[in-house]
């Protein structure tokens, strides 16, 4: 009875792809255009994209100080959060005129449903808020984020509040709209607005308080529908403009009047065209400017995000009046394009070595061509699988 001898390779896991050629070419041809798709599709960033259960609360409040903003705003705040399931962490931080609420929650939780959490605790503690001229505000808060880009507008005619209004209401909204941005911050500036300076001497001359000025002044603005008039056959609107919007305006406001006559705001302050906020500055290149800082998106591509925006600018400036100029000063796309260059550089020099290497030690063609096709193919099918898995193309990875 004779033995019969197997080859090990033919017991090996190599054996199945030596027998069938054919279906081992189309193989290799699938994995590589398969990581070459993925490739195109791999979104890169600097860093691996962790998506932190952080959410933080903004509230204005004009003209208050650091301690009337702490609380009256801020305390009522950390209150209703305070009853949100999961939060691990809660600080605030009060200043001139505004506050941030900044909660951190448990890495269990989703950061959608946090964020719906905080603004259903935000409708909640409305009543014990003052009145503000806007609600408190609420975005999705990554504590490791930069932004992707910073644009800077600028003019040597429009104003700085001018320059804000236009990046805040036109330049911020479409930004925001282009896929793979997540927000927009507008920086450098603040909204138009009527600044009142007010004379101690003066107010106490007249024996005014500083209440008396306020309520003369939110009551000067009151924005109130009027009713109608009608009689049998019609009816009539009436509309009155109850909006002052120039300076002047407001010194013709009665702040009290007495036996000796009327006493207007003009009397004892002075009223200046100004901003919500005369502290906030920026300059680019000596020349006052207002900053659109573009914040990525959870999950998205860095470079094809800078791209798109940058693609939009064109459009963006022809939207702008003749003597405004929106230029490019931040751009965090060009170190995350350099690296992955040098990635790529490397590892074909890595690959060339290894051929190379082989060829000199083998001293064999038909051998050396297995490590040219097997080391390249290897690398491209990684592609697909940083895909499925959901990585990014990094520093890291």
């Amino acid at each position: 009875m004779s033995e019969q001898s197997h080859s090990p390779l033919s017991f090996g896991f190599s054996a199945f792809f030596i027998a069938r050629p054919v279906a081992t070419t189309l193989l290799t041809l699938a994995l590589t255009l398969a990581g070459l798709v993925a490739f195109t599709l791999l979104p890169g960033a600097p860093l691996p994209s962790v998506d932190f259960p952080v959410v933080m609360v903004r509230a204005s409040l004009p003209g208050a100080s650091p301690e009337t903003m702490a609380a009256t705003v801020a305390t009522p705040l950390e209150r209703a959060m305070g009853r949100i399931a999961g939060i691990t962490e809660l600080t605030s931080t009060s200043s001139q005129g505004s506050c941030n609420v900044i909660m951190q929650f448990d890495l269990s939780r989703n950061a959608d449903g946090a964020a719906r959490d905080v603004q259903g605790a935000i409708n909640a503690a409305a009543g014990s808020l003052p009145a503000m001229p806007q609600n408190p505000t609420y975005r999705k808060f990554n504590p490791s984020g930069a932004p992707i880009m910073i644009l800077s507008v600028t003019s040597p005619v429009h104003t700085r509040a001018q320059l804000y209004d236009l990046a805040s209401t036109v330049l911020a909204q479409k930004i925001s709209q282009i896929d793979g941005v997540g927000e927009v911050t507008v920086g450098g500036g603040a909204m138009p607005a009527i600044r009142v300076q007010i004379d101690p001497d003066g107010m106490n001359r007249a024996q005014i308080s500083s209440e008396d000025v306020r309520r003369a002044l939110v009551s000067a603005n009151a924005f109130v529908p009027k009713g109608i008039l009608e009689n049998k056959d019609h009816f009539w609107l009436l509309d009155a403009s109850d909006q002052l919007s120039k300076a002047s305006e407001y010194g013709d406001i009665i702040i009290r009047r007495n036996k000796d006559g009327v006493v207007r705001l003009r009397d004892i302050a002075r009223c200046t065209e100004s901003t919500q906020n005369v502290r906030n500055m920026a300059l680019s290149n000596g020349e006052p400017a207002v900053l659109l800082m573009v914040f990525l998106s959870s999950g998205g591509n860095i470079i094809a995000t800078v791209d798109r925006v940058k693609k939009v600018l064109p459009q963006l400036q022809s939207w702008m009046p003749s003597s405004v100029s929106i230029s490019l000063r931040t751009d965090r796309s060009v170190t995350i394009r350099s690296s992955l260059a040098e990635v790529e550089k490397s590892l074909v020099i890595a690959v060339l070595l290894v051929v190379f290497v082989t060829f000199c030690f083998l001293r064999s063609v038909r051998a050396t061509i297995i490590p040219a096709v097997a080391a390249p193919v290897s690398l491209i099918a990684t592609f697909a699988v940083m895909y499925l898995c959901g990585f990014s193309l990094d520093n890291l990875s």
